[in-house]
This record gives structure tokens, sequence and C-alpha cells, in this order.
């Protein structure tokens, strides 16, 4: 092929309807009329000789050939747009206004934020940072769309168009009061058992992986009282006989605060690992490389 046959608007057209599944989307956010859309994927189709997006019950859906062409061609179009805006859209941290979201569960924004708004506060005390929670379905979409500029958790569902830096991993521990007797001598699984164990029924990977184990131990049967997510979690131990089974990075960013002690449970339990993900469209921007950077000096082991 012969790039000079090629225009390139055709590739940013490309990318956003491979992005939003749908030409009345991709015209909406590119500004532009639906034949205007349709037309320039008719003239790829041709350049290409292929169909490119095939029109299901659930949107235009790129074929093979639209699936390789997809990671190559967004790093080209994001690496020109740096290239073009570096001067001009330069990052600087300590004078910047500028708004990231960051998509993350209630359990990672207990343990990151309170440290990320610390740093922010005296490395750019006038950026704004908004956490939001986002489907697993839904949140490929908005961060190709820019809504949310990063995701931190498990989630491996993405394709190559994302980029992805594992921050770490880590254990499960069962956390209870101070003074509680589960945390006098050996813990052994019998004593774990009998226990008064509170029930986190989060079914969200990698967690229920964790449940699933908690419950073939026969844990989930004795269990009285049940949540549906870690947030309550340390209230409710801190003010009786109750135990529960969290992500140890949340045991020890709420344990001085409630007065909790906790341990390792006497079972096999998988370790869970926490990336953060961004999209390929934004791997140069300035913006998103600060931010990246500040997460993972400050949290990545």
């Amino acid at each position: 092929m012969n790039l000079r046959e090629l225009d390139l608007n055709l590739l940013v057209i490309f990318l956003e309807v491979l992005n939003t599944r749908g030409i009345s989307a991709a015209a909406r956010n590119l500004g532009l009329s639906q034949p205007a859309v349709s037309n320039a994927l008719a003239r790829l189709r041709t350049t290409f000789d292929d169909a490119l997006f095939v029109r299901t019950p659930s949107g235009m859906q790129p074929t093979s050939l639209a699936e390789q062409l997809a990671a190559p061609v967004s790093a080209a179009l994001s690496q020109l747009q740096d290239t073009f805006n570096h001067h001009r859209e330069a990052f600087n941290a300590a004078t910047s206004s500028r708004q990231f979201t960051i998509a993350m569960t209630d359990v990672a924004e207990v343990y990151f934020m309170p440290r990320l708004i610390a740093l922010c506060a005296t490395q750019a005390p006038q950026v704004r940072v908004s956490v939001v929670r986002s489907g697993e379905g839904e949140l490929p979409h908005a961060m190709a769309d820019g809504g949310i500029d990063l995701a931190i958790g498990a989630n491996s569902d993405f394709s190559a168009s994302y980029y992805q830096q594992r921050l770490f991993r880590q254990e499960c521990v069962t956390v209870f009061r101070r003074g509680h007797e589960l945390g006098e001598g050996e813990i052994t699984l019998e004593r774990f058992r009998a226990a008064q164990h509170l029930w986190v029924s989060e079914s969200t990977s990698p967690y229920d992986r964790i449940a699933q184990l908690l419950d073939k131990a026969g844990i989930r049967a004795r269990a009285r009282y049940a949540v549906p997510g870690f947030l309550a979690v340390p209230l409710l131990v801190a003010q009786g006989e109750l135990v529960a089974t969290v992500p140890r990075k949340l045991a020890e960013s709420v344990a001085p605060s409630f007065g909790l002690a906790f341990v390792k449970p006497p079972l096999k339990l998988p370790l869970l690992e926490t990336h953060t993900f961004w999209h390929r469209r934004f791997h140069h921007d300035t913006g998103h490389r600060w931010l990246r950077g500040l997460i993972a000096a400050e949290f990545a082991e």
C-alpha cells in the first residue's frame, strides 16, 4: 500500500468506530454526519480490501484485520498527536488545573486516595482528581473516549489497545477488633471456622475466587451476617465479635483508625494482583505520564 493514497483522517474515523462500535456514536463524537462516517468506512474498505466492520445486533463488530490494525494505528496516531502538540500541551504539575478521572473499587479507594491526595497537595495543588465506579463492560469504552483516564484494579478484560502496569500482589487476611480471642494463640482451621464471620458477598474478580474457597471451607454457611462490599467491614468488626477476611492493603489502611488487628487465615488463598490500565490513545500524553508515574512511584512494589 502506498501511504500517499491514504488519508490519515480516515484512520481517526476508523478508531472512533472501533471504540464506539457504532457509526452514529462515532459521528457524534467526531462532529461529523453519519453519511460522512459511512463514506469514510467505504473508502477504508476499498483501500484495505476488507469489510473492517460488520453490523451485528450488538453494534459494528471489527473483523480480524480491523483488530490487527487497531493497536498499531492507535499507537501511530497517538505518537503523531503527541509530537504535534508537545510544546503547546506540555504538562506542568505545579501549575496545572487539569482534572483526572480514575476508575477504582471502594476498597481500592480506601487504600489509594489518602496517599494520592497528600501527594497532589504538595506536587500538584491545583490538579483535580475524581474517582468513579464503572462496570467492566462500560470501562473500556469510557477509557477509549477519554472519559476515564486510568483504571486501578484487577480487570484483565482489556484488548491490545490498552497498556497495563502491575503495582503489587497482596494476600488476604482476617481482620477483627484488638483483644479478640482469634488474635491469641495459633490460628487453627477449627478455631477459624468457629469464629463469627462477617460474609462479604463481593462477586467481582478476583475476590470471587477468595469467596469460593472460603465458601468451600464452610465459612459462608456459618456466617449470620453479610454485606455487599468491603466499605462497612472495618466499622462492623470493630464493634463486636465479628471477623472478616479482606485484602491486606485494606486491613493495613484501616486498622489504626478502627482499633483492629489481623492475622493470616489458615487457608491456602490465591494472591490478588492490582494493576493500572490506560488506553493507547493517551500513552504519550504528558499529563497521563505524570499521573501514572506518580502512582507507580508511590504504590508499585
